[in-house]
């Protein structure tokens, strides 16, 4: 079993909470690069939401940015 299967395990049930964490992860990024990369942190964020069932709402809830 891979570590991925073991994580996707422990977030069973509890995708939500993963979604506050990824998109607290995505944010303090984005303040940190000034923003320079949020298109690369939202593309990831999307991909990582779907790697573990959560973001089936299909996407973050930031409005889009210039």
């Amino acid at each position: 079993m891979s570590v991925l299967d073991k994580l996707k395990q422990l977030l069973k049930g509890h995708e939500s909470q993963a979604d506050k964490g990824v998109d607290k992860a995505g944010d303090a990024v984005d303040a940190k690069t000034q923003g320079k990369y949020s298109g690369h942190v939202d593309q990831a964020q999307d991909k990582l939401k779907g790697q573990y069932g959560g973001g089936q709402g299909g996407g973050t809830d930031r409005p889009p940015q210039p």
